[in-house]
């Protein structure tokens, strides 16, 4: 099939890519002239693993391309995917002004079409995460701009920043709302290749694919305010949270995932998500008040971390104190920092008169996008360790499960660790000769 991405963001450009991947001819389109650039060079504008050579392959098989013209990318396209961003608005809805601006100028391509000889009416299908009711009001402005026909889809991404490639070309599902059979018997044609192995393809009406997204984060985001929130109530009663969860999760009707004590969640989706979930509620009065405590749950969480900082140092204070970061990104496999727990800490050590010594294996540029020379960046872990009076895990990136502790006390100047990601045993710990607080267990 002819497929145009509005939008080359994290969903756009993946979409994009493994639709050309299977033989697709693609037309990414954006805004950004400099993002444009860097990816007819073949390198991609975010870090996912694998993504920089799907892109190159695909390429170079003129399958897949990239261009900030309108025009050129609207042109003779059968099916337009929508991937521009839906950020939380000041007041927590979702800001749907790059969507409808998206629908407007699709209005107007399907105006313009002058191709007569095309079969089928394009198909605009809305992939960015959207409010229930956002495809009718889509609909409605593309036509007011042309009375050709054309059909609407809603198709919600479940991809996985770090393991998006593998999400999409072997997805648990894929979810579309359409408004015919005909629009439905075409997305699902350019679905089947993903799902030989059995996996679903979910039909249904618009309105429910609209909110399956929404469903899937705020369950996601509530499984982790929760074990977050045992996890404290062991802390005050001197239970262990990681005994804790083992016995829990054991219980096939409860699982493992997401059931990770730590700084709570971030990144693009989950904070948005429930946010746009709680304010649909109030938009209808029906309040979401388990999403809300979700949310005040998971923001709290970061305070309450750092008063076990601020605990520690309670006698002397963090002024002029030197403390190392280990993860800047909200989660391993990315270098997406929207809304990670790491920007919260660093800005209130900041704030208190602390010099700041970062090490991420790839979030370093994003990083000082915020914070500019605020703070300072280490090229790899020990590094960020010279002199330094607390070390405070964020990420739980592979590279720090299993540290040279003989090194790292040699380096700092006090041996104190502030663990957000429960990566250590404090019997591993108190051997090594750390002071040691974590979540949800004894301090060391």
């Amino acid at each position: 099939m002819r497929i145009t991405m509005v939008g080359t963001g994290y969903v756009g450009l993946v979409t994009g890519t493994c639709f050309a991947n299977s033989g697709n001819d693609v037309i990414c389109l954006d805004v950004d002239q400099k993002k444009i650039n860097k990816l007819n060079q073949g390198i991609s504008p975010i870090y996912e693993p694998g993504l920089d050579e799907l892109i190159q392959r695909n390429t170079r098989a003129r399958r897949l391309h990239f261009t900030t013209d309108q025009a050129a990318a609207y042109a003779n396209a059968q099916v337009v995917f929508i991937c521009v961003g839906t950020p939380s608005g000041e007041d927590g809805h979702a800001d749907l002004k790059y969507i409808l601006q998206a629908a407007d100028e699709i209005g107007k391509a399907i105006e313009n079409e002058q191709n007569t000889n095309e079969r089928r009416a394009k198909i605009v299908v809305i992939k960015s995460t959207v409010p229930v009711g956002t495809n009718a009001k889509v609909q409605a402005r593309i036509a007011a701009c042309t009375q050709k026909e054309f059909h609407m889809a809603s198709n919600p991404e479940f991809l996985k920043e770090g393991a998006a490639i593998n999400d999409f070309q072997k997805p648990d599902r894929v979810v579309i709302g359409c408004e015919n059979k005909g629009t439905g018997d075409r997305m699902r044609d350019l679905y089947d290749p993903f799902v030989r192995q059995g996996n679903p393809i979910f039909m249904m009406d618009i309105p429910s694919a609209e909110m399956v997204k929404y469903a899937a984060n705020a369950m996601l985001a509530t499984k982790i305010s929760f074990i977050n929130e045992i996890a404290n109530l062991c802390e005050s009663y001197g239970a262990d949270i990681d005994e804790v969860r083992r016995g829990m999760c054991s219980d096939s009707r409860i699982g493992n995932q997401f059931l990770y004590p730590g700084l709570g969640y971030g990144g693009s989706c989950f904070p948005k998500d429930v946010l746009a979930c709680i304010n649909m509620g109030k938009d209808k009065h029906q309040p979401a008040q388990l999403l809300e405590a979700v949310h005040e749950v998971n923001q709290r969480q970061r305070q309450n971390f750092m008063a076990k900082i601020n605990s520690h140092f309670k006698n002397t204070g963090l002024a002029q104190k030197r403390v190392a970061i280990w993860g800047i990104a909200f989660k391993p496999g990315t270098d997406d920092i929207r809304e990670a727990p790491s920007i919260t800490l660093m800005q209130q050590l900041l704030d208190q008169g602390a010099t700041v010594i970062a090490h991420d294996p790839v979030a370093h540029e994003t990083c000082q996008d915020v914070f500019g020379d605020q703070i300072q960046y280490a090229e790899n872990a020990m590094d960020a360790l010279d002199e330094v009076d607390a070390l405070v895990i964020c990420t739980d990136w592979a590279e720090f499960r299993h540290p040279n502790f003989e090194q790292m006390k040699a380096k700092m100047k006090h041996p104190v660790i502030f663990d957000g990601r429960n990566l250590y045993r404090l019997q591993t710990m108190k051997d090594e000769g750390f002071s040691y607080w974590s979540i949800g267990r004894a301090v060391v």
